[in-house]
């Protein structure tokens, strides 16, 4: 049993902190004239994109559709490291998807939209679940709340896994296209900046895995 224990940490785990370790791993040494922020404005100006913005924020690197803004941290982008400079082409690379009305960025725009208000209504059925049954007293009812928060909350682990192509066709076919083209990048890094950007790639794979202990540790809460 406790060898299926550590699989399943190793399996859900994994992918968040080797994205993690690759992700620091070319953070810390600084070499670039300027950081993935100043990549981003400098990358958008080449490819004429100027209806897209660029802004801090402190909360997670990602390019807003909606409001036509790459928003990128301090922390991630604001060095003049490899890592910086690769995750704002990354974000630069789904500013490009959206100008070229890439059908799949729209698609994943709706599916996290739709799926963050179910994930909050299916948390608020399943704790409603055991409430419900005993006022009825009828075990089906709390059965089909059960079964209905439970595929709420399952719907943004396959949002999340469902997001992945457009995700890899940010990194791969936008973002190192155009880093080695315009040569923002040293010809000797480009297979760290691969690995990086997959490294953004898999950060999605561990959402949804960790999603999917978040579905199991309401299962035991319900069953006790």
């Amino acid at each position: 049993m406790i060898y299926i224990i550590i699989i399943a940490l190793i399996v859900i785990f994994g992918p968040h902190l080797w994205a993690s370790f690759v992700l620091n791993r070319y953070n810390r040494k600084e070499y670039f004239s300027g950081s993935g922020i100043d990549l981003a404005r400098l990358a958008l100006e080449r490819l004429e994109l100027r209806e897209v913005g660029v802004e801090l924020t402190e909360t997670a690197d990602h390019y807003d559709p909606a409001e036509k803004t790459i928003r990128l941290t301090q922390k991630m982008c604001g060095r003049k490291s490899l890592t910086s400079v690769v995750v704002a082409a990354h974000e630069v690379g789904h500013a490009i998807q959206d100008h070229i009305n890439y059908k799949p960025l729209k698609t994943r725009t709706r599916m996290i939209g739709t799926a963050q208000k179910l994930e909050r209504f299916g948390a608020i059925i399943m704790i409603a679940v055991p409430v419900l049954a005993g006022i009825t007293r009828a075990p089906s009812v709390g059965v089909l709340m059960f079964i209905g928060g439970l595929t709420t909350l399952c719907i943004p682990v396959l949002v999340h896994l469902l997001t992945l192509p457009t995700e890899f066709d940010a990194s791969f076919n936008r973002a190192l296209p155009m880093l080695k083209k315009d040569r923002y990048i040293p010809e000797e890094d480009v297979p760290a900046a691969r690995a990086i950007l997959m490294a953004c790639a898999l950060t999605y794979v561990a959402s949804s895995l960790i999603g999917l202990l978040n579905v199991w540790r309401w299962i035991r809460v319900l069953r006790r």
